[in-house]
């Protein structure tokens, strides 16, 4: 059993993203009586599409791409319209290497792309804000401990 969740996609608030709306953070589809988290859905306005970002708080790992691939195309069968372009994914991971994104891609025909990142919030902080915050590393220990539970409850 496939269910469908309609939720009316709302504007971002921010002037770098005037083409993305917000559809959901950890948006639920239940497919077949499971349950399934994408980490954030948008639709861009102006490609027409709905774009699912999956993050990563680790390097980049080729199953990561069969997870992705999985989420666009239940995207694309619950809540594509019909004028609507296929989906688009965003694997945001903490680092990856060129080669294996390359290869884990090679025979990929729906529109994927990875992308490292780097946090520099923590490092531009005034000093006496520093030491009331977690660390990365903190952080990071959450994030996984909050997806392994996600994917517990999801199985």
């Amino acid at each position: 059993m496939i269910k469908k969740t309609t939720q009316p996609p709302s504007l971002m608030q921010s002037t770098t993203m005037t083409t993305l709306a917000f559809v959901g953070n950890k948006y639920h589809l239940k497919i077949n009586n499971k349950n399934y988290y994408i980490d954030i859905l948008l639709y861009h306005l102006k490609l027409r599409c709905f774009v699912v970002v999956k993050r990563k708080t680790r390097a980049f790992n080729p199953k990561d791409i069969d997870q992705i691939n999985f989420y666009l195309s239940a995207v694309d069968d619950l809540k594509r319209s019909p004028g609507d372009n296929p989906t688009i994914g965003l694997i945001l991971c903490k680092t990856k290497s060129n080669f294996t994104a390359e290869y884990a891609l090679r025979d990929i025909k729906k529109p994927i792309g990875i992308a490292g990142y780097e946090t520099a919030l923590v490092s531009s902080l005034p000093k006496n804000l520093k030491s009331s915050l977690p660390t990365i590393e903190e952080i990071e220990a959450e994030l996984t401990k909050q997806e392994a539970l996600i994917n517990l409850l999801t199985k």
